[in-house]
């Protein structure tokens, strides 16, 4: 980003600053909910004890000399970090390695009879299995019967905002309930995004999830009425290779989202043999990379995943995360082009997202002075506001 003035970096270490309050607030939260859900054993309780104290009030450690992925975590920066306070390195860093350092604790990677385990699945299967998610489900019906532009853009609209389930964002105390402020459109490309579909002549479509539960369904239904209407030929959607920030959607939540979808009934069903059938054909890929779950921008992507997605037809991104990922985990001017700051990424790439952290880029500036006279700073993180952003090759 050559010819964009930088930002500030986005650290925890300002009390009272958003990013402050995950570590200090929502991480311990987040143990706590995951030591209740599962009946862990005494030494997972240890080891939960011990990272609670050591991510609050404690110096980054170095993983075990044996750990499978030391290597990986060397190349993140680990070496470069390790004996810092959580709250002095970069948030983006700090959030990543909070997660690494969970799964550790409770016998994730093994070798033990909790290997493999999920610790946040009884929060994603309780939000899969909701009343909400059996009304929207049902919503589907009615929609089978409008014209197809109109299913695909209330389809997009539901993979947008179905990123409001995040169930991260939703441990914390304010996010403990749904928000009432109106959600609005702080940024609008869906006719950029349609036109680069409607010009790939049965091209591919790579899709990065978010989170599981009541968003990968709409995003599993947009990609296949995609596949359905023609407008794409195949699809490629990135999962993370490891449970990941409470709610991000594995392997396993595709099936579990899938298998919601066929038992649904109605149109809901329709939908889900159609994927069943695309994943076992083909026209639907997963991919599980580890820079998936990476503490780093999308700038230092490894070789193959940059070829991978320099030769999508287009790639959407879902999610806060991913777009501070895209953009930069920085503290940029609102008013800064989106398109300045999403070069670093190889191919025509589109950013769905709520709003839930302070990294903004791409908005007008009368959009900006309305929005900070309603809500003062409060609309970056609320999570009642969303964009779609799209920027074309690079």
């Amino acid at each position: 980003m050559p010819d964009t003035p930088s930002a500030p970096l986005l650290l925890g270490n300002q009390p009272g600053s958003f990013p402050h309050s995950v570590l200090a607030e929502r991480h311990p939260a987040i143990l706590q909910q995951v030591r209740e859900a599962f009946p862990y054993e005494p030494g997972q309780h240890r080891a939960l004890d011990e990272l609670l104290a050591n991510c609050t009030e404690g110096e980054i450690e170095p993983l075990p000399a044996d750990a499978h992925d030391r290597d990986h975590w060397e190349t993140w920066g680990l070496g470069e970090y390790t004996g810092r306070s959580w709250f002095d390195v970069p948030w983006l860093w700090s959030e990543s390695w909070f997660y690494r350092r969970l799964l550790q604790a409770v016998g994730y990677f093994g070798p033990g009879p909790w290997q493999g385990i999920d610790p946040f699945r009884p929060f994603k299967l309780a939000e899969l299995d909701s009343a909400e998610t059996d009304e929207e489900l049902a919503a589907l019906d009615d929609l089978a019967g409008r014209p197809v532009a109109e299913q695909a853009q209330a389809l997009l609209h539901g993979s947008l905002w179905g990123n409001r389930a995040d169930l991260g964002f939703r441990l914390s105390a304010e996010g403990a309930r749904a928000a009432d402020a109106a959600p609005g459109l702080v940024a609008d490309d869906s006719d950029r995004l349609w036109s680069l579909l409607d010009g790939a002549d049965g091209g591919t479509l790579y899709l990065v999830a978010d989170n599981a539960g009541r968003e990968l369904v709409p995003d599993l239904l947009l990609i296949a009425h995609l596949l359905h209407s023609g407008r794409i030929g195949q699809a490629v959607l990135h999962v993370k290779p490891y449970p990941y920030y409470v709610s991000d959607a594995t392997t396993a939540d595709v099936v579990d989202a899938l298998r919601r979808l066929t038992g649904a009934g109605g149109a809901a069903a329709a939908y889900g043999r159609h994927l069943w059938s695309a994943l076992g054909d083909g026209r639907l890929t997963l991919r599980a990379h580890p820079f998936s779950s990476a503490p780093l921008p999308y700038t230092e992507m490894p070789g193959d995943l940059r070829e991978e997605f320099a030769a999508a037809t287009l790639t959407i991104v879902k999610g806060d995360l991913n777009y501070r990922r895209l953009v930069g985990d920085r503290l940029w001017d609102p008013t800064t082009p989106f398109a300045d700051v999403a070069t670093g990424f190889p191919g025509p790439v589109a950013a769905l997202r709520t709003l839930k952290s302070d990294v903004i880029t791409g908005l007008d500036a009368p959009t900006e002075a309305a929005l900070v006279a309603a809500e003062d700073q409060r609309w970056r993180t609320s999570g009642t506001h969303a964009l779609i952003q799209v920027r074309d090759a690079p």
